[in-house]
């Protein structure tokens, strides 16, 4: 396993001079060796662009590659020592399961007892030791692609295994099982991990840390908790979540938090609002609740929609032109469209934002986490 150290931009093109010419933009960051960690965006943000930097696949336009402190940037995937495993299924039909699985040992001339410890070790492990002697050939795509993520778990001596949305073509139910079972066996390996995805549920269940990405720039790294509980960006507290955090135009007036012409009573330092001018409150539907009339932490609000999802019941409300997601009990009473409630936005799970960044929050990183600059 190695410590991963980028220092680099790309772009697709010769002399970039815009932003818009990135594909990725300039950045810093580490993947400490053993970690698991995921690249999480939409389509075009560079995921993959990043992970075939990782990989070799791709050379930066600037900057370097770095392995446990060695520059590898011109250095092949091979020469990396990188294991990749892609969207769809990379395997031998011909073979058997057992015979693809032990290709990369046999290619390295690794003793044929090694081998077959560890490829019945990997087969366990995917669930895959009832079918160590059938032909690839006859298998379904998702065993194909469970042989695939075998592949790239065999080897012991890899730098990294990188993976490039390798569920996609795996059935829902299945998908559940394999990212528990990606989980437990880097907890049992210590194996370096990168999983690129644009499903969230995917990268917050497999994750240590996770890397959101937009528009070629990294704008958070960290935990699921962290993620979710303060998006230091606009874009991360959209991106995560089902419905993703309400925002709303907001200002202070001296007295407290405006919003839609309501003030609100906040119990952050008034210093950090005076000093912002105008900027957005933003919370999570799960944290908004119904309020007492009058409430001074809350909005008087119109419903709109109230629907019906099974695990939670979806209410949309207005106030002004702003509009207010709030996830209820599915067992609780809740107000019919039309109906004038008030609805409590500020409180301990309240953030504010000026410029799309968290204005509390704060810069440090945690020693285990991939540091980033962009």
């Amino acid at each position: 396993m190695a410590r991963i150290e980028l220092d680099l931009a790309h772009a697709y093109m010769p002399n970039p001079q815009r932003d818009e010419d990135f594909a990725l933009l300039p950045l810093k960051m580490t993947f400490e060796d053993g970690g698991a960690y995921a690249l999480l965006g939409p389509s075009g943000c560079g995921k993959t662009t990043l992970l075939n930097l990782i990989s070799g696949l791709v050379s930066p336009s600037q900057g370097t590659v770095k392995f446990d402190g060695r520059d590898v940037t011109a250095l092949s995937p091979q020469q990396r020592n990188i294991a990749q495993v892609f969207q769809f299924p990379v395997i031998y039909d011909t073979m058997t399961v057992a015979e693809n699985l032990a290709f990369p040992l046999k290619n390295r001339r690794v003793p044929a007892d090694r081998i077959k410890q560890r490829v019945g070790q990997i087969a366990e492990m995917l669930e895959l030791s009832e079918q160590l002697d059938k032909r690839a050939a006859g298998l379904a795509a998702d065993a194909k692609q469970k042989i695939s993520l075998g592949r790239g778990l065999v080897r012991e001596d890899v730098s990294a295994v990188l993976f490039d949305e390798p569920l996609t073509v795996i059935d829902p139910h299945l998908k559940w099982q394999l990212r528990r079972k990606l989980k437990q066996i880097h907890q049992e390996l210590k194996l370096t991990l990168v999983y690129v995805t644009h499903d969230q549920v995917e990268a917050l269940t497999f994750a240590e840390q996770v890397v959101v990405m937009e528009r070629g720039r990294t704008v958070q790294v960290g935990s699921a908790d962290e993620l979710f509980e303060r998006p230091s960006h606009t874009f991360v507290g959209h991106f995560i979540g089902s419905p993703g955090m309400n925002f709303l135009a907001a200002r202070w007036n001296g007295q407290g938090v405006e919003v839609a012409g309501h003030t609100l009573s906040s119990n952050t330092d008034p210093a950090v609002f005076e000093a912002a001018g105008d900027f957005q409150l933003g919370v999570r539907p799960e944290y908004v609740t119904l309020a007492e009339t009058g409430d001074p932490t809350a909005l008087p609000v119109e419903v709109t929609q109230l629907q019906d999802v099974g695990t939670y019941k979806l209410l949309t409300a207005r106030v002004g032109n702003e509009t207010v997601r709030v996830r209820l009990d599915p067992d609780g009473d809740a107000p019919e469209r039309g109906a004038k409630v008030w609805l409590k936005v500020t409180g301990a799970n309240t953030c504010y934002y000026g410029a799309d960044q968290n204005m509390l929050a704060g810069t440090s990183h945690s020693a285990n986490m991939p540091k980033a600059e962009t």
